[in-house]
């Protein structure tokens, strides 16, 4: 037999893959000329100088730690970034937790992942808001858990609208695992929510003994500077589990997000990673770095990330007039927009991408896929100033060759680009 045939015929994986894969992931060629999509940031806000001077001292300094699995600090983390962490989540967060209360992961995606298997069986039930987080639904969708979603308005999650959703589960004899939130800078919404309302979501909580599973991964990007305290702060039974992330504060690629909660919870959640350890090098640099720069390093990229929020909020009003509606976020690098009825953003994703512009259509955030038909997320942190201008230009031809809009009469009657005109009806002011 010829060697060579046997050979170009590849191994057949297909038929030992169990049913429920995800689907195959597209190969990947390159980021889109216009890429509105993502949780990338301001390559220009890496502070790259910083963290070369940052590895190199504490490669010198410790670098023969590497030599072991968890450098030496076990297998919560790096001790000096807990500490720093211990320190940061007291100032910013009103946290107080010790070191040995806080968990290095991988990202918060892999805090999210860990949560899970700890919480979740498949059947299992999860309240999150209206919309949220994609990689979170996504996992709950592959888990086969029942994700309910709560309407939001301003200020985040509402309380009256929980309340009922609580009530009727009750009457139906389920306790959902947790309560789903990102309260400070919401994703994609931009919302906060007030200290009053983190303390009367505490209250339900306690009230259907179900917890609170707090995502702050974007708690650092708040254009005053000014939050409220963690709800795991404010929470006296400690009912709550909270993650955070270094991923939009100083560079995504760099993996490395935690988890505070007490050590009764951290102690069953250890053996469920199965990383033998988060990147080591990444939390030597990052502690090294932090200590001395985070402080005076958030408030200059939440500077230059407003500026490229104003810039977008221009160019939509510039290009969409009245079509778009949209609050002014807090902070983040999302903005949230809503067009008319007659526009599907699945079917306008699509048609942007061949035109070279990403964006992610709405049905992706929400469990209630109608609510998302014609919202679309923006994620304003990686393009530049002029890449946002001449992006969300071409994004309104398709719009406009596809659907219709935005009409030149919406084009001729806009208003001053950033002020509200009117409130529409989900609370969203008009733009």
């Amino acid at each position: 037999m010829d060697a060579s045939a046997t050979a170009a015929k590849p191994f057949d994986f297909a038929p030992l893959l169990p049913a429920d894969l995800p689907a195959p992931a597209a190969k990947w060629n390159g980021f889109p000329k216009y890429n509105f999509v993502g949780g990338h940031n301001d390559a220009a806000q890496v502070p790259v100088d910083e963290l070369v001077a940052a590895a190199t001292a504490v490669l010198k300094r410790e670098g023969r730690t590497l030599a072991t699995y968890g450098l030496e600090s076990g297998p919560l983390g790096y001790r000096r970034l807990r500490e720093f962490l211990v320190e940061k989540l007291k100032r910013d967060a009103g946290i107080s937790c010790t070191a040995d209360e806080i968990l290095i992961t991988s990202g918060s995606l892999q805090g999210i992942e860990l949560v899970n298997g700890l919480l979740l069986s498949r059947g299992d039930t999860v309240l999150v808001e209206q919309v949220t987080y994609f990689g979170s639904l996504n996992r709950l969708a592959r888990l086969g858990v029942k994700a309910i979603g709560v309407p939001l308005d301003h200020e985040g999650l509402r309380l009256d609208a929980l309340s009922a959703a609580l009530d009727d589960l009750q009457a139906s004899g389920i306790r959902p695992k947790y309560i789903y939130t990102i309260p400070t800078v919401q994703n994609p919404t931009g919302a906060i929510m007030g200290e009053e309302r983190r303390l009367g979501l505490l209250r339900l909580a306690e009230a259907h003994n179900v917890p609170i599973f707090e995502d702050d991964c974007y708690a650092d990007l708040i254009w005053d500077g000014k939050r409220p305290p963690a709800i795991y702060a404010l929470s006296r039974s400690r009912n709550v589990i909270h993650i955070g992330s270094f991923s939009k504060s100083i560079a995504p690629a760099l993996r490395v997000g935690y988890v505070v909660a007490d050590w009764s919870v951290l102690s069953r959640m250890l053996p469920l990673k199965t990383d033998a350890g988060t990147g080591a090098l990444e939390q030597m640099v990052l502690a090294e770095y932090c200590a001395p720069h985070f402080a005076a390093h958030i408030p200059e990229l939440t500077r230059a990330l407003r500026a490229k929020l104003e810039t977008m909020m221009e160019a939509l009003a510039e290009q969409f007039g009245t079509a778009a509606e949209f609050d002014d976020p807090k902070g983040g690098i999302f903005l949230w927009v809503k067009l008319p009825g007659v526009v599907d953003t699945q079917k306008l994703a699509q048609a942007a991408l061949a035109a070279g512009v990403a964006i992610n259509p709405g049905f992706e955030w929400s469990p209630d896929k109608p609510y998302g038909k014609s919202r679309m997320r923006l994620c304003f942190g990686h393009p530049s100033h002029a890449e946002i201008r001449e992006g969300i230009a071409v994004l309104a031809d398709v719009c406009r060759r596809e659907f219709g809009v935005p009409s030149r009469i919406a084009n001729v009657e806009r208003p001053t680009a950033g002020r509200p005109v009117s409130d529409s009806q989900d609370g969203q002011r008009r733009l």
